[in-house]
């Protein structure tokens, strides 16, 4: 079994009591692993978060296979936001995660994005040229790596691609391969590019892929921590829906 590095636990709990001088003694601290694609909006949230309620919040970014494989494995986290449905409700089937405590925190929207102005147009027609490489994201940890497989099988071009795929291991660094140059286009997250001045891009039709459904659970480690539940409901709440919608997702 991997064992974790007090790192993250310390780090978090050194954060809170240094912010206690000047919260209530009630204040705690969540530990939370956040899908990559949430990366921005989760910063912003936190922020309202402490504002509102005096807890404090520690994230890890990155793909949500690789977190559910360290949550399996012993890992602090008391809050998961992964970027898919399916974890979390594996978490709650397989005992890491507290039974009726997912729920969907916003849908995601997949593009084709590329740093050139010109390169994309609004059909997505480059995926048919001679490109020499387009970045996507792990389609084994990262659920937006997935819908990108599914959206080059169902063009029919995923055969011509696949061998000048370029896999980045979370959707930040497809984001980065794509932004670089590395790779003339990539398969990005919506709330990756959104407000973003340059470059071209195309929605991808969501008709080519499943919704991405990106669900949120309370894992075991934080069953019985206020500042994780607070957390949690903090998420459902009308200031936290705006922000997620600022980014370009959808709630339900």
């Amino acid at each position: 079994m991997t064992q974790f590095p007090q790192t993250l636990r310390a780090g978090a709990t050194a954060l809170a009591l240094v912010m206690g001088l000047a919260l209530p003694a009630a204040a705690g601290e969540v530990i939370a692993a956040v899908a990559a694609n949430f990366t921005e909006p989760a910063k912003e949230i936190g922020a309202l978060f402490t504002e509102k309620t005096g807890h404090t919040v520690t994230y890890a970014f990155g793909p949500s296979g690789q977190f559910y494989t360290q949550i399996t494995q012993g890992a602090p986290f008391e809050v998961f936001l992964s970027a898919d449905a399916s974890r979390p409700k594996k978490a709650v089937e397989e005992g890491y995660a507290v039974a009726g405590s997912d729920f969907t925190y916003a849908v995601g929207k997949l593009v084709l994005w590329s740093a050139d102005p010109a390169r994309v147009d609004d059909k997505g027609a480059v995926l048919k040229t001679d490109l020499e490489h387009v970045a996507i994201a792990d389609p084994k940890s990262a659920p937006y790596g997935a819908a990108a497989i599914e959206v080059m099988q169902k063009l029919g071009v995923y055969e011509t691609l696949e061998p000048k795929l370029v896999t980045g291991k979370s959707i930040s660094q497809a984001y980065e391969f794509a932004a670089t140059g590395n790779a003339p286009v990539g398969f990005v997250a919506y709330s990756q590019v959104i407000g973003k001045e340059g470059g071209s891009s195309w929605m991808v039709p969501q008709d080519l892929y499943k919704p991405i459904k990106q669900d949120a659970v309370l894992l075991k480690t934080g069953a019985e921590d206020a500042a994780a539940k607070a957390y949690l409901d903090f998420l459902k709440t009308p200031e936290a829906l705006e922000i997620i919608r600022k980014y370009g997702y959808v709630t339900e």
